[in-house]
């Protein structure tokens, strides 16, 4: 799909998570009952109602198109392998921070991404409570739309001199493994933030690092990547190799997401 075509979907894709995020409010400010996946992860109606808005909208806009989604892929309703197949697919992540969700911190986020070629090429991130919308459809194009602000470009910023801002996970991740990978950094601060908004904080220059040391899915990322790379920011495996989409069973290594300061310590 040509840049062209990809600029062409995002607004449809922009209003699709937006809508998601109204149905999300909806339960998060009237109450809603916490039920358990055969992983012990939570589930809510707020992830199954988001996620079905969401795939049928897809549909409507590119019905060729293969449809990876974290709850179908629960109840064992993807098809996960055709995305191995697909030069070009959907990830998408319905409600990303569930357990931020249900602790209510307002730490949660609407993901979805186009990959291609094992690559996310599009992006939108939107974080309901905030009304924040990252989004991207290819390099130079990142935006943060706001509730009621015009939307403003996106780019990550040199490493600051007094030391980085790292983002860290609340709620998953191996603590004492980050804490290690972390001592080759000069850090000024670090912050605990829920679901994959790390990545536009990165994108927005408000934060300069973001490593997972722990699992992850591809719809957890893969949003948060094709944005943060949009804004001059790099996404790779703690070796430096590029994280890729289209693995079996959809499950990341370890990687670290940076703003504009190259793959090396500072």
């Amino acid at each position: 799909m040509n840049a062209a075509a990809r600029a062409a979907l995002l607004p449809g894709v922009i209003a699709l998570a937006r809508a998601a995020g109204e149905i999300v409010l909806r339960h998060y400010r009237g109450g809603f009952t916490v039920r358990r996946k055969g992983d012990s992860s939570p589930v809510t109606a707020a992830d199954e109602e988001s996620e079905a808005h969401i795939v049928a909208g897809l549909r409507r806009l590119t019905p060729d198109v293969t449809i990876i989604s974290e709850e179908a892929a629960s109840r064992s309703e993807n098809e996960t392998a055709a995305g191995l197949e697909a030069r070009l697919f959907w990830l998408v992540d319905p409600l990303d921070g569930t357990r931020e969700f249900v602790a209510r911190n307002d730490e949660f986020s609407i993901n979805i991404a186009l990959v291609e070629d094992r690559a996310p090429v599009l992006g939108v991130l939107h974080a309901p409570v905030a009304g924040k919308t990252y989004a991207s459809s290819g390099p130079g194009s990142a935006m943060l739309h706001g509730a009621d602000a015009a939307p403003r470009p996106l780019r990550v910023r040199a490493a600051p001199a007094a030391g980085l801002v790292v983002l860290a996970s609340r709620s998953h991740g191996d603590k004492p493994a980050l804490a290690a990978y972390l001592e080759q950094f000069k850090v000024a601060e670090r912050r605990l933030i829920g679901s994959a908004v790390k990545f536009g904080l990165i994108a927005e220059g408000a934060a300069d690092i973001y490593a997972r040391l722990g699992p992850t899915m591809e719809w957890d990322t893969a949003a948060g990547h094709a944005i943060l790379a949009a804004a001059g920011g790099t996404v790779t495996l703690l070796s430096g190799a590029p994280l890729l989409y289209g693995k079996p069973g959809s499950r990341n290594g370890d990687f670290v997401a940076r703003g504009g300061w190259g793959v090396g310590p500072i």
